[in-house]
């Protein structure tokens, strides 16, 4: 990659850091503010955890397809001018309800399939992967570091410190968007950069896709729900304090990240993604077992350990399979209907799991994702093998002399090549193939039309 990339990688990945601090740190603070926050209740901390998911939710597919008609930045700077507004109405809050509205303003700043479509923008082709990847990092860590954070600065400066934080944040955000995120003078026609309305039905309508958006929804049900009771279980084991809870989020999460790198490097593989799944899944509900019956000390911090193993590995498996599922020229559509799903589910997870901690206790909350959990290892034994898919770019430096017809044919007739994405006006064609059928020189040995395999 080149300095311009590298800049456009690192920060846009800050970009994903600073919103994710901002949703992410009232997680293991706020269900132990319930006696402290006027007129909370369980249930409606429960809301105010989840509130950004429904704005979210609803926001992230019309926010990026109106980011391919005005541009990527305003759609950014708007966004991030509104999480600002939500952090501070969310400080200054007096009762449950304003921090619930405030939530629900940094949601509506839904960014995120805005911010994926501008990196294919600005970048090229064959170094898509590698940004996408600092991207994925700077996402996951951020994750870790929310975790981290929130209970420091909440017992430093309370909750309202926790959202001035994220105010400035936010602030910082907007810095970045001037003066470092690049402006993209002619928009890459890249069919997986955007998300086209008219195409969700048809995309909704491939089985594994449903299949995969199911199981983003039922992963994220669960982590908000989760998160309303782990607070909770480390206080109840009577030696770990709230000033304490940073030091164990890290220990936790560290020692899930020894635990899931080996299995991590596997996932790519088709075979062991198809083992992998379902037994992440059954980790999940052994967590989430535990969780309803333990109250000592060590057994909670191993069924943490275990529950962040199978969450974090799964945020890998679940966005590679969507990859692999959807059609080449769907990608953009096919991760707006993921990302739907998973706020839809952290919203709802958020939601219930409050109204049932206030109606009941840990156990029957416990239950309804360990039912939700089945559900999901169900669904996900009828999906086919996991294909061995790739996409590869290819030029075409003389594709006038044939019809757009004629091209997408003769890429068609290579054996393994299951579609095609053509971009007549940039000379590109974007190839998907299944590689146990694929020869690796099939489309180089290609007569006509002469093409060059730019990323493979």
């Amino acid at each position: 990659m080149n300095q311009f990339e590298i800049r456009t990688a690192a920060s846009i990945g800050l970009l994903y850091v600073v919103r994710m601090l901002g949703l992410f740190m009232v997680l293991p603070v706020l269900p132990l503010l319930v006696d402290d926050i006027e007129a909370a209740t369980p249930a409606l901390i429960g809301l105010a955890i989840g509130a950004y998911g429904l704005s979210q939710a609803l926001l992230q597919i019309p926010l990026g397809a109106l980011s391919d008609r005005i541009g990527r930045k305003p759609v950014i700077l708007g966004g991030l001018l509104v999480f600002i507004a939500g952090s501070l109405v969310a400080a200054f809050a007096e009762n449950i309800y304003g921090i619930i509205l405030g939530r629900l303003l940094q949601g509506i700043g839904a960014i995120a399939s805005t911010l994926l479509a501008l990196i294919s923008d600005v970048t090229r082709v064959e170094h898509r992967s590698k940004v996408m990847a600092i991207v994925g990092v700077s996402i996951g860590g951020s994750f870790g570091l929310a975790l981290i954070l929130g209970p420091l600065l909440a017992g430093l400066a309370g909750l309202r410190g926790v959202f001035l934080f994220t105010a400035a944040a936010g602030i910082v955000g907007l810095i970045v968007v001037v003066c470092l995120v690049p402006t993209p003078t002619v928009r890459s026609r890249d069919p997986g950069a955007n998300v086209t309305i008219t195409r969700i039905l048809p995309v909704l309508a491939i089985r594994d896709l449903r299949r995969t958006a199911f199981g983003i929804f039922s992963l994220h049900f669960i982590l908000m729900s989760s998160f309303i009771v782990l607070p909770l279980l480390m206080e109840a084991t009577g030696r770990i304090a709230g000033s304490e809870h940073a030091t164990v989020y890290f220990q936790v999460l560290l020692a899930s990240f020894v635990l899931m790198t080996p299995l991590m490097w596997l996932s790519d593989r088709p075979a062991f993604m198809r083992m992998l799944l379902p037994a992440m899944i059954t980790v999940l509900i052994v967590a989430s077992l535990l969780m309803s019956k333990v109250a000592d000390y060590y057994p909670v911090l191993a069924t943490m350990m275990l529950f962040f193993m199978a969450f974090n590995l799964l945020e890998v498996i679940l966005p590679a399979m969507v990859s692999k599922v959807a059609p080449v020229g769907e990608r953009g559509t096919a991760m707006g209907i993921y990302s739907t799903a998973q706020f839809a589910g952290g919203f709802a997870g958020a939601a219930v799991g409050g109204l049932i901690l206030g109606a009941s206790d840990i156990s029957y909350l416990m239950y309804v994702n360990v039912a939700l959990a089945v559900a999901w290892f169900l669904y996900a034994l009828g999906a086919g093998r996991p294909g061995n898919y790739k996409t590869i770019t290819c030029s075409l430096p003389n594709q006038d002399q044939l019809s757009a017809s004629q091209v997408v044919d003769a890429l068609l007739s290579v054996p393994g090549v299951l579609d095609v994405a053509l971009i007549e006006e940039e000379h590109l064609a974007y190839v998907r193939v299944d590689l146990d059928q694929y020869d690796e020189d099939g489309l180089s040995r290609l007569k006509t039309p002469t093409l060059e395999v730019i990323s493979q």
